[in-house]
């Protein structure tokens, strides 16, 4: 149920130095607000005791503003409820005052920093963020242990000590950072202990302090092509010179980037699970980015984003767990094997870096939320996290078959998929050069999100395609939508055939 804000004491002073009235200078007040849209329809105002308390008067000039606002049909009362902006004023009330505001023109320069020039223009693409069959990143909301979860923060809602309600530890609660070393050393062969651990808000914070800590504007970085375009943007706002490796069945091919730009300062790589194309680096491929990167004193950022979910063997090992130089820095999140409003990640530092990535944190943010960090750590403690882990394994196995099984069935050889051993999504290739984006934007008018694979590219050729998540899809909702995607795929041929007779 919604409910109207409650009555907030109003930023307003009584001039006593004017000649008019003070119950006139607060009906003013009020009306000018209300016409101008500071105080909308349906808020609660404040008590005619609390105000007149605040204002320091006698409640006597508040009760005869309050009046005569009633009597115009600008506040309304409910019983034992109070006073609130009426719901039925014009609308033209509303726009009177707000047309000139509206309207008015800056003549002072407004000068913003170049470096915000530097990221691609933001664009509100339906496939980023709306909820239904094949959206990426979306996880089995409904598979969460939602009982578990709430029992646990119902005990440290009801034992929370008054201490943590203050600023909690800069790096990290210890017994969050304790749990995730135990985890991350048992089931991705991550080389750590907990005070090389840093509790962030998201792998986004993790990427951004970690191109503050280690690039200069102009720094050459290896990037992965296609590739993730929000990773992209924190290294292009860092002023970064970005250097598209091509990525295969193998992962991201280092000889071409040892090609292309030997002395990058560093290579981001997604090695468990490449995003989007799906492929896992191989052993020989890691290898010889561990060794690129210390013949160039260039440094690795691995993304471990989905490793947990691998459908053909056990997970795949972290990079970070073969390098013997400390060349690599591992960022990993809860988003996607708890649920991403969580916003809890973190990152694997060298000892040596420790000190400069702490400094940089303190001066973005003064640390994590202490509460949901406690709630996960004794989440992961308890077994948990394990089970949970486990049991969406299954989940998403089924889910990715029967998402293989429709788009055998339905697009056949009219597609190439890849990316099917592992993560959350997987990819399919148009064999024919029809339009993606406008595919994807015809597809969202019918609750499908579709993530064109062309826009995951930096450079030309950008080879189109989809990325399809099935986290958030059930698998009797996969069939349908395939069908749905290829009557789309069928009209995008027609349309692209027609705009060639055209030309």
């Amino acid at each position: 149920m919604t409910r109207a804000a409650s009555g907030i004491i109003p930023v307003f002073s009584i001039d006593r130095l004017v000649p008019t009235a003070l119950h006139r200078q607060i009906y003013n007040w009020y009306r000018k607000a209300i016409m101008e849209g500071m105080l909308r329809p349906g808020e609660q105002v404040p008590s005619t005791r609390a105000l007149a308390k605040e204002l320091g008067v006698s409640r006597f000039p508040v009760l005869d503003a309050h009046s005569q606002l009633l009597a115009e049909g600008y506040f309304e009362s409910r019983t034992g409820g109070g006073t609130f902006i009426c719901h039925s004023l014009p609308e033209h009330f509303m726009q009177c005052a707000a047309g000139p505001r509206l309207t008015s023109v800056h003549k002072s320069p407004r000068k913003i920093a170049g470096r915000s020039s530097l990221l691609p223009p933001l664009e509100s693409s339906p496939w980023v963020r709306e909820i239904g069959p094949f959206g990426v990143g979306q996880v089995a909301f409904d598979e969460f242990p939602i009982q578990v979860w709430s029992k646990l923060i119902a005990w440290h809602s009801r034992n929370t000590n008054p201490l943590t309600l203050h600023y909690g530890e800069q790096i990290g609660a210890m017994g969050l950072r304790e749990a995730i070393a135990d985890y991350l050393r048992t089931a991705r062969s991550v080389r750590c202990d907990a005070d090389q651990i840093m509790i962030v808000s998201s792998s986004q914070q993790a990427l951004e302090i970690s191109v503050r800590v280690l690039f200069d504007f102009g720094s050459p970085v290896w990037v992965e092509e296609p590739g993730y375009g929000l990773a992209r943007d924190a290294f292009l706002l860092g002023g970064c010179r970005l250097v598209p490796v091509p990525v295969d069945q193998d992962g991201m091919n280092v000889e071409a980037g040892i090609k292309r730009c030997p002395h990058a300062r560093a290579a981001l790589v997604t090695p468990s699970h490449q995003f989007p194309v799906g492929s896992t680096m191989s052993v020989e491929r890691r290898i010889r980015l561990l060794n690129w990167a210390q013949e160039s004193g260039a440094w690795i950022i691995e993304d471990d984003y989905d490793c947990e979910y691998r459908y053909n063997g056990p997970p795949t090992p972290s990079l970070q767990g073969l390098d013997a130089n400390a060349r690599v820095i591992y960022i990993g999140t809860f988003s996607k094997v708890l649920f991403p409003s969580l916003r809890l990640g973190y990152v694997v530092i060298p000892r040596d870096l420790l000190s400069r990535f702490l400094a940089v944190h303190r001066a973005m943010d003064l640390g994590p939320p202490a509460f949901f960090q406690n709630v996960v750590a004794d989440f992961i403690r308890e077994g948990h996290f394990g089970r949970h882990i486990r049991k969406m394994r299954n989940v998403y196995r089924h889910r990715m078959g029967a998402l293989v099984k429709s788009i055998d069935g339905e697009l056949g050889s009219s597609v190439e998929m890849s990316g099917s051993e592992a993560g959350m999504h997987l990819t399919i290739r148009l064999l024919n050069d029809e339009s993606d984006v406008e595919i994807a934007y015809r597809a969202a008018a019918e609750n499908l999100w579709l993530w064109p694979l062309s826009t995951a590219y930096l450079a030309e050729p950008k080879s189109p395609g989809f990325i399809l998540g099935f986290g958030g899809t059930p698998v009797a909702s996969i069939q349908p939508a395939i069908c749905k995607l290829r009557a789309l795929i069928a009209a995008g041929k027609i349309s692209h055939r027609d705009k060639r007779l055209i030309c």
